[in-house]
């Protein structure tokens, strides 16, 4: 069992550094202009592919860097340091492309893993979130056809995605099913945009899909596999935001650090202050246990045979365990930094004030932390702790 880093995860971790450093500069112009210029993006856009960090989830023949999960965690804790969810600036295939046929790969992963095309995922309706099954979108046969007709809530990167995957029940069977949508195609339209609690570079907005004709090769993945995608794609978005969250605790906690070195009230150092001391002692506890835990389930995926679903299913319940905790642990981290600023931890300005605002949603995006709670239960009822409790066996 060894615990180093290898010398390819340390130049991983070194480029994705680099790129963060390097997009942490427009932090304060998305902040300010609730996102960035068609200039900024283009900066950024040059950058990402010189670091070679372009879809990382996607193999090299495709154009993405093809990272295993592992390296793709270590990358993500990285860019989780950035505010104003720039992070999302580095693109990343939606994992359901890995589905795509011949046609599918050249006319939609391969422009998306140069950065000339983006995805967004459409799952989500008013009356269906965390329970995804109850999805009401329909997708009926006509010819060799189908009409998608329906609503989809926190479409992110909506607003400036070529496409989407949409997930809608293909009548009359009602098969939850996977589509490749254009965002110009006709009955396709923008609802609504609601104003969030955070900055985020794009936008989630509500979809709505009137009578929209797709061919038959718009399927991903097959008639009747939507849920089983969804389950895959929420398993290593999980994972993905353990380790973004971690990222961006680190970030806090570092700043909050710095800030207590310096400030001084009542003639002693802030740092010297045991009530001080106590939260940054904690705070090192949930980083350095969470990304520990993060990256030996990441390693695990990497190991497992994903073609046996008792395997699946239980490497499913870690990353709801990933999520569940390092998201928590993560808030708990921000709050602390921003309450060792003091007033000044409650201006936008200040990164510390953005990740405490930001951070608040990865409890409720891609599952929330009580539908983690139920994964991680039903888990161990179902095949008992043992496995969720132990590290793997060779």
């Amino acid at each position: 069992m060894d615990f180093a880093y290898t010398p390819r995860l340390n130049d991983l971790k070194a480029r994705a550094r680099t790129l963060t450093d390097t997009i942490m500069a427009f932090e304060l112009e998305c902040e300010h202009n609730n996102g960035l210029s068609e200039q900024s993006h283009a900066t950024i856009k040059a950058a990402v592919l010189d670091a070679g960090l372009q879809a990382i989830n996607t193999p090299a023949e495709y154009g993405g860097a093809g990272l295993s999960i592992l390296e793709q965690a270590v990358v993500q804790d990285e860019l989780g340091k950035l505010t104003g969810a720039l992070w999302d600036t580095v693109w990343r295939p939606a994992n359901p492309l890995a589905h795509a046929t011949p046609e599918q790969i050249e006319r939609y992963l391969i422009p998306e893993a140069r950065g000339d095309r983006r995805d967004a995922v459409a799952i989500t309706e008013a009356d269906a979130g965390s329970d995804f099954s109850s999805a009401t979108t329909t997708a009926k046969p006509d010819g060799d056809d189908y009409l998608i007709n329906g609503e989809k809530w926190f479409v992110t990167v909506g607003d400036v995605a070529d496409f989407m995957i949409v997930l809608a029940n293909v009548e009359p069977d009602n098969a939850p099913t996977m589509f490749l949508v254009d965002s110009d195609a006709p009955g396709v339209s923008i609802k609504n945009v609601p104003r969030y609690t955070h900055t985020f570079v794009y936008e989630h907005p509500e979809f709505t899909f009137d009578n929209v004709r797709v061919g038959s090769d718009a399927v991903l993945g097959g008639v009747g596999n939507g849920l089983e995608l969804t389950r895959d794609w929420f398993t290593e978005e999980r994972l993905m935001i353990g380790a973004r969250t971690i990222g961006a605790a680190e970030r806090a906690l570092t700043l909050a650090v710095d800030w207590a070195r310096e400030r001084v009230q009542g003639g002693q150092r802030l740092i010297d202050r045991q009530l001080i001391q106590g939260m940054i002692a904690d705070s090192v506890v949930d980083i350095t246990v969470n990304r520990a835990y993060t990256h030996q389930v990441a390693w695990e995926f990497d190991q497992a045979d994903l073609t046996d679903p008792t395997v699946r299913k239980t490497l499913h319940a870690k990353a709801a365990t990933v999520k569940l905790a390092a998201s928590e642990a993560s808030n708990r981290v921000v709050d602390r930094a921003v309450q060792i600023f003091g007033g000044r931890g409650y201006i936008r300005d200040y990164p510390v004030e953005r990740l405490w605002r930001e951070l608040r949603v990865d409890r409720i995006w891609e599952g929330t932390s009580e539908i983690q709670r139920l994964v991680i239960a039903n888990e161990a009822n179902k095949r008992g702790l043992d496995k969720l409790l132990s590290f793997p066996q060779e």
